[in-house]
């Protein structure tokens, strides 16, 4: 791996375990059965590790809007072919992280007016500062203190270091 990139550690592995299970214990108590839809492919691990941790009924499916680390005007299209019927149910979307927010935002008013959830909700391991205003529930396990540039456990750098099982800052 080219580990030039990797710049100083931001979570480590015990501290995204924890992180996935503080986001758990929310949705434990908040829910009882939900659909599950993954922002692909950013938020692949994330999913898998917090949907073992669920004990309520899960049903999942993905949905994806390739975008920008960072970028605030996100105007790719959104790629939804629903595998459910989302209509009537608590919908939860799961992503690593709530960056700049415009590309949560663009795919949380989607799904909001195009079909009729019972409710929808965003989890994700992070949110960082100065992100735009998403008018849905969120539960998330950290806060970042600044807005550096992440990589590892799904957040890339030119689409590679995904695989990366820690966060670190993005060395450039």
């Amino acid at each position: 791996m080219d580990n030039r990139y990797i710049g100083e550690l931001v979570l480590d592995e015990p501290a995204i375990a924890a992180g996935v299970e503080r986001v758990a214990v929310l949705l434990n108590s908040h829910y009882q059965d939900a659909i599950v839809i993954t922002v692909v492919p950013g938020g692949i691990l994330f999913t898998a590790d917090l949907v073992r941790k669920l004990t309520f009924t899960v049903a999942m499916d993905t949905i994806s809007c390739p975008h920008t680390p960072g970028d605030r005007s996100n105007q790719s299209a959104i790629v939804f072919h629903p595998n459910l019927d989302i209509n009537g149910k608590d919908v939860i979307v799961v992503d690593d992280a709530i960056e700049s927010g415009g590309t949560m935002r663009r795919l949380v008013e989607y799904l909001s007016t195009t079909y009729s959830p019972k409710s929808l909700a965003i989890a994700t391991l992070f949110v960082k500062p100065g992100r735009v205003d998403i008018p849905f529930r969120q539960f998330y396990a950290w806060e970042m203190e600044n807005d550096d540039l992440l990589i590892g456990y799904g957040l890339p750098w030119e689409n590679k270091f995904r695989n990366i099982p820690f966060i670190s800052k993005l060395k450039r």
